[in-house]
């Protein structure tokens, strides 16, 4: 009966009142997500006698743990997707061996990132930007992350399946957990304990372990429709299940892995024309802004279940007004971010340090990359309702468009230019600009189809899908 209501009420409810419902349970996790990394540049920055650089340090490892991100997408993504449809199949049994074939391929890419980076550690960090004196650092957090990063794919893989197994409640807890048993372990090892930077590495993967062993009790419970068998075999890789559920997978990877490569080069920028400092204000710059783009997703995870519901049940009034209630309260968000960014840099900075020169340096970043930073919910709440409908490619297209076709140029011309790193902070509201109008174009061109279909045509009637 539960099972038939949710879709029931997805085409019936008020828009505003399931905006409410499906969006805040989303916007805690990801504002909890946001702060929990967060939490260790805080702590780092007040390092004494060497937060400034022990931030910069930090920001080196970011593109590195990108990439680690983006392989536990890659297989985390693709079974929360797999299982979720076996289990509105009813087909239990295999939706448990998807599971565990998800355990599985997080062990093994975790332990092969884990091989790679302690291999080679010093000249991967370098090539991030490091330098000789930032390179200690980096690789005192870096080596603890490594070592933890199975617990890492596990801890955010399994997550995900508690959140499509219908319990988003619990899956908001553990991450809530994470985030405060982390606030409470920082410092504690950071400072009372003497281990500096290592010791928020430590604290990081203690939290990770502690929510995944819950996890993990959570689904060995064999009397649970979801859960891990006792049989060693299940354990077995299928490579057709890891075949199909990589597929479904690699978008948010490729994504996650042009992020990746963008923030390398603003690393590599940044670190050319501005020094250490520079990489250390945009660690702090890139933090300020994750909060309000979490937040934002967070809505956007509320957009997802109604727009694609009604879209499929051909009500497109619906559509359209969850699309543009959704894209105000993103706007909202962006516009509040604006305003921290702009009239709020230094006080906001100084959270994170109290080097003076460093604060100057985020500060100033701070105010010219997020200039026109309103327009940019706006751009994230259409470019997911192109995925909501199906319509892969341009979503695809937005969402690399705005990082690999316009901010990379900008950020390798614009410092030559100008012959400063002003130039790489000028970088993002230029390319937001551009991808924002490109942005509007699509949606203006959506919107203004879904207003000729009355509601109960077939989205075939103009002559192509919408």
């Amino acid at each position: 009966m539960g099972s038939s209501a949710v879709p029931t009420e997805l085409g019936t409810k008020p828009i505003g009142a399931l905006i409410k419902q499906y969006a805040v349970p989303g916007i805690i996790a990801m504002t909890a997500s946001s702060l929990y990394n967060m939490v260790d540049s805080i702590y780092i920055g007040h390092i004494a006698d060497v937060g400034s650089l022990s931030i910069a340090g930090l920001a080196v490892t970011f593109p590195l743990m990108n990439i680690s991100t983006a392989f536990g997408t890659l297989v985390g993504v693709g079974a929360a997707t797999m299982i979720s449809v076996l289990l509105g199949q009813k087909n239990y049994t295999a939706a448990s061996k998807v599971l565990c074939n998800e355990v599985t391929l997080n062990i093994i890419t975790g332990l092969l990132f884990t091989l790679v980076t302690l291999l080679w550690m010093d000249p991967i960090l370098r090539f991030f930007g490091a330098s000789d004196a930032t390179l200690p650092f980096a690789r005192s957090y870096m080596t603890i992350i490594a070592i933890g990063n199975a617990v890492t794919h596990l801890y955010f893989g399994l997550n995900s399946v508690v959140r499509s197994s219908g319990n988003p409640k619990l899956a908001m807890g553990l991450t809530l957990f994470t985030v405060i048993s982390n606030a409470i372990l920082d410092p504690v090892f950071i400072f009372v304990l003497d281990m500096g930077i290592q010791g928020a590495a430590i604290a990081t993967v203690l939290c990770q372990f502690m929510s995944l062993c819950y996890t993990l009790r959570y689904f060995l419970d064999q009397d649970r429709f979801l859960h891990i068998p006792r049989s060693l075999k299940i354990f077995r890789v299928d490579w057709k299940v890891a075949t199909d559920s990589l597929a479904i997978g690699l978008g948010p990877f490729l994504m996650n892995l042009a992020s990746c490569i963008v923030v390398l080069f603003i690393n590599q920028q940044l670190g050319k024309w501005g020094g250490d400092l520079a990489i250390g204000a945009y660690g702090i710059v890139n933090r300020v802004t994750f909060l309000f783009v979490m937040i934002v997703f967070g809505f956007n995870q509320g957009m997802q279940p109604i727009a694609g519901y009604n879209y499929g049940a051909r009500q497109y009034g619906r559509v359209r007004e969850v699309y543009l209630k959704t894209a105000m309260w993103g706007t909202i968000v962006t516009v509040f971010g604006f305003i921290v960014s702009e009239f709020l840099a230094v006080p906001t900075v100084e959270i994170f340090t109290n080097d003076p020169v460093l604060i100057d340096k985020a500060a100033r970043g701070l105010q010219k990359m997020n200039v026109v930073f309103p327009i940019v919910g706006f751009q994230m709440v259409t470019t997911n309702l192109f995925q909501c409908l199906g319509m892969v490619r341009k979503s695809i297209f937005l969402s690399l468009s705005r990082q690999l076709l316009f901010l990379l140029p900008c950020i390798y011309l614009l410092p030559a230019l100008m012959e400063s790193e002003v130039g790489v902070w000028y970088s993002f509201p230029i390319s937001d600009t551009i991808a924002a109008v490109i942005t509007a174009i699509l949606a203006a061109g959506l919107l203004k189809k879904l207003a000729k279909l009355k509601d109960g045509d077939d989205p075939y009637i103009l002559g192509s899908q919408i």
